[in-house]
């Protein structure tokens, strides 16, 4: 049977929306990235049969195949193609999916998986700007008669959510301000350095907020009246790139390349997309039974924070070790850069289980539609 193996797994720093990163052009971000995983593995870059790259806002600086522009802005072969996903915010998680389906299918041996979101550059929303600009909806006749025209955000998503489970705006803050504990915990610890590329002067991630407490969150207006939802128990708008490439065993051989992680698992499940957010539960609980896993097994989970209620709930309904759910901190506190996000998580997740001497890896993230990807993935 085929193997497909993780061999190099990089990222940027996490910016901010005004801070370093914001005037780096996205196609250079997604080049740093990919530039710097051909030269730490020393793969030959003709070699790598495609690039596959998740970018949820596509416009402006990022549209036009960002991947492919990304990739020749690296310098690197013309002869290597590229393609731009939209799996909304499991885009690059979507793009190791496929890169690692290409080579399971024994009709490629190696594919570079990436992500690319400048938030500071592109806002959010930019893509879908002229439906808005011109009183179109964003949706057809046939959603409508299925669903109504309530409103359908990710923020009403997660106020849902932490009524569904029964959240309150504390308990949503405690988990906000252990991201930000352990994300600085681990920055300061250096647990982030092998896998960060410094760019543009920024080495470490930018958002974590080591200073930040329970009192300065409850000082915050909710996002909307009645809310326990606030800005800090969300994920925030940022800057970054990843890059993960994947690799048949063959490609293995031939380039003498060393696996970091084997390719356990990957699943894909929808749920409500009212709800919108909690898909990563029935995705995840799909994902072990396909694998043969409890969630036991799990030593190491990155599940993405897009707000705070979305790892509690999974955390509850699947009985997972909050110790090993998130360990370095997540988006509340290193931020989501939207397509990029899924690499970066991998990217964590690779380096978290090399460094604790962990088997098996998780990574799961909600995404827009109600839709939830799941990697599984074994230390080697």
């Amino acid at each position: 049977m085929a193997e497909a193996f993780i061999v190099g797994a990089v990222r940027t720093p996490v910016g901010t929306r005004k801070g370093a990163l914001a005037a780096v052009h996205p196609a250079d971000l997604g080049a740093h990235v990919l530039k710097e995983v051909v030269e730490r593995t020393g793969v030959d870059p003709a070699a790598v049969e495609d690039v596959i790259m998740g970018c949820v806002s596509q416009a402006g600086p990022q549209a036009l195949d960002l991947a492919r522009t990304a990739w020749l802005s690296a310098g690197l072969p013309e002869t290597t193609p590229g393609v731009t996903i939209d799996r909304q915010c499991g885009s690059s998680q979507q793009a190791v999916h496929f890169a690692a389906q290409g080579v399971l299918s024994g009709t490629q041996d190696l594919v570079m998986a990436s992500g690319v979101e400048n938030m500071g550059m592109v806002p959010m929303g930019a893509n879908v700007q002229f439906a808005i600009d011109n009183g179109l909806s964003l949706f057809g006749d046939g959603w409508v008669e299925r669903y109504g025209t309530q409103e359908i955000s990710q923020f009403r998503g997660a106020q849902l959510m932490a009524e569904k489970w029964g959240y309150s705006r504390e308990d949503l803050e405690r988990y906000a301000l252990q991201s930000h504990q352990r994300a600085a915990a681990a920055r300061d610890a250096g647990y982030f350095d092998k896998e960060i590329a410094p760019i543009a002067g920024v080495s470490r991630d930018e958002g974590v907020r080591a200073d930040t407490t329970l009192e300065k969150m409850a000082g915050l207006a909710p996002l909307r009246e009645g809310w326990a939802l606030t800005a800090a128990v969300a994920s925030q708008i940022s800057i970054g790139a990843g890059a993960v490439l994947i690799a048949s065993e063959r490609a293995v051989r031939d380039h003498g390349l060393t696996p970091l992680a084997r390719i356990v698992q990957l699943s894909l499940v929808g749920d409500d997309p009212v709800y919108m957010l909690t898909a990563p539960i029935p995705a995840t609980r799909r994902a072990l039974e396909k694998a043969g896993l409890g969630i036991g097994d799990i030593d190491v989970t990155e599940i993405n924070e897009a707000f705070a209620p979305v790892p509690l709930a999974w955390i509850e309904e699947l009985g997972a070790d909050p110790a090993t759910t998130n360990p370095n901190g997540g988006a509340i506190a290193l931020g989501h850069p939207l397509g990029a996000t899924g690499a970066i998580l991998m990217t964590k997740l690779v380096h978290e289980l090399h460094r604790s001497g962990g088997r098996y890896g998780l990574q799961t993230m909600c995404e827009g539609g109600g839709q939830a990807n799941v990697t599984v993935i074994e230390r080697v």
